[in-house]
């Protein structure tokens, strides 16, 4: 089987997407993970770009050591000597040239003739030379470039020294049919020996596809960004790609080396450091990609997960599937959901369960463990006893580690726990957490502004398992920490109001069966 090379961008293309920029630490960060993935190359940025670029460049050259660290340099000297500094001391190094190609740009943008693009891009593979052997070259604008000239642009680079060539769909404009065309001319102009790349963007929302297309007709390298973030609409996503190549390999003979167990992770980390987060429906990592509501699904699923799973979660890093409970779901997920929870219904308990939840589901989007166990026991959540009350909390930040100091009064007796975080709203959840005797795990946390003005009420919501059971907890004031505190203190409180009811009932069923 052949192998294909993953190249990825996230440091480079994809921290130009409006408002992703990285630090050198965060980028550093985000390199060890890529290496963890198992990417054959990571371009770490562009070093002629600024001095904090290229510092950050050399940091992950001297500390990522198994993938080739690529550079990007505009073919001009000053650039590709930037790079090659900023890349001494890697263990393989990737000096990455690019020249617009296209009509277009060479009329517009650089103002310069065919000859001229073409004695530009040879000097530039020349130069990058002298540093090291790696050299890739990329026509920017391939798609929208006259094929003959292509041809003739990667002919000359490739006799220069080039020995990775890429051909950008810079803009997003080609269609499959139109992407094989160009990478079967381009096989056909060039020796076996020299790698073809595909790098294409998703303006048409076509860059998977194209990337695949790519492959088929003879590219042995695919650049990509986690998450498909990147300039204007993105990148190709480096877990589509991946796993369109494992999931179809009677489609697709090739294998990468990419880990996929750590797409998952590679994703959150991703979307953590840039504040991107991908949509709740984005392939692969999605926060629904594994995700049930229809209620003929839901009971395929569990009979039988190849009926509508084509990849395990599991395969990517993922949570197992998950079964949302909504309007659509069936008796089959609600069953199944209350085993989960610990409780084995009767079919009169089930009917009745089923039929309030019915009435439940119609008002809300999505049906919690809490509202479940609200409906079994003929209870309400929002009526909870506060056992946790917030009575003062004093919280530090800013260059230092964020500390929190909070007073609550737990069972009408006041305690006082004091934590360290990575952040301010951190800081105050270990804190409780410290007092609290439940096993908590955040799962969502989302921060508006209720009313306008300097001095705004916020309000944060949140979605935590706790105790293995999902609960929401809403808090609103001036100061958005005191808002999350009394958010999280609301969760606990259902979480501790369940457990009363769960183990009065169990006091019931044992006086009535005299276990």
């Amino acid at each position: 089987m052949q192998r294909v090379w993953v190249f990825d961008t996230t440091l480079r293309d994809g921290e130009q997407s409006p408002g992703a920029t990285m630090t050198p630490a965060e980028k550093l960060r985000l390199a060890h993970q890529l290496d963890a993935l198992g990417v054959d190359v990571i371009e770490a940025g562009f070093p002629a770009s600024s001095a904090a670029e290229a510092a950050g460049v050399r940091e992950i050259a001297r500390e990522v050591r198994r993938p080739v660290i690529a550079a990007l340099a505009r073919a001009t000297a000053t650039d590709i000597d930037a790079a090659a500094a900023a890349l001494e001391g890697a263990e393989r190094a990737r000096i990455h040239v690019f020249l617009a190609t296209s009509s277009i740009h060479l009329r517009h943008k650089l103002r310069i003739s065919e000859d001229e693009c073409v004695e530009r891009a040879v000097a530039a593979v020349r130069r990058a030379r002298r540093y090291t052997a790696d050299v890739e070259f990329s026509a920017e604008d391939a798609t929208r470039t006259d094929v003959a000239f292509l041809c003739r642009v990667i002919r000359a680079v490739v006799e220069a020294g080039a020995t990775t060539v890429n051909l950008p769909d810079t803009v997003g404009y080609a269609h499959p049919a139109e992407i094989r065309r160009m990478f079967e001319a381009a096989r056909a102009c060039v020796p076996a020996d020299v790698v073809l790349s595909a790098h294409c963007h998703d303006d048409l929302g076509l860059a998977t596809a194209n990337t695949l297309a790519a492959i088929e007709a003879g590219a042995r390298q695919v650049e990509c960004t986690v998450n498909g973030i990147g300039e204007r609409a993105g990148n190709a996503a480096l877990e589509e790609v991946v796993m369109a190549l494992k999931t179809r390999r009677d489609a697709f003979p090739y294998e990468t080396r990419v880990q996929t167990t750590e797409l998952h992770r590679a994703s959150r980390l991703v979307a953590l450091v840039t504040g991107i987060h991908p949509q709740p429906n984005k392939a692969i990592v999605g926060k629904n990609a594994f995700a049930h509501e229809a209620g003929i699904h839901q009971d395929g699923i569990l009979k039988e997960r190849t009926t509508y799973e084509i990849m395990t979660p599991e395969s990517v890093g993922a949570r197992e599937t998950s079964l949302v409970l909504g309007r659509h779901s069936g008796r089959s997920a609600l069953s199944q959901r209350y085993k989960a929870l610990g409780y084995e219904l009767d079919d009169a308990a089930l009917a009745r369960a089923y039929n309030l939840f019915k009435q439940l589901a119609d008002q809300k989007k999505a049906v919690l463990d809490e509202d479940l166990i609200a409906i079994l026991h003929h209870g309400t959540m929002e009526s909870a006893p506060q056992r946790y009350r917030l009575r003062q909390l004093e919280v530090v930040c800013g260059t230092r580690q964020a500390a929190a100091r909070v007073e609550l009064t737990v069972d009408g007796r006041e305690v006082a726990s004091v934590a360290e975080g990575d952040g301010p709203l951190a800081a105050v959840f270990a804190s409780i957490d410290a007092v609290a005797d439940h096993d908590v795990e955040l799962q969502e946390l989302t921060i508006a502004a209720i009313t306008p003005g300097g001095d705004a009420v916020g309000e944060v919501t949140l979605q935590a398992r706790i105790d293995a059971k999902t609960f929401t907890g809403a808090g609103a004031a001036t100061d958005i920490v005191t808002a999350a505190a009394r958010a999280y203190l609301q969760a606990l409180n259902k979480a501790s109001h369940a457990r009363t009811l769960e183990a009065a009932e169990l006091e019931r069923a044992s006086y009535l069966w005299g276990v």
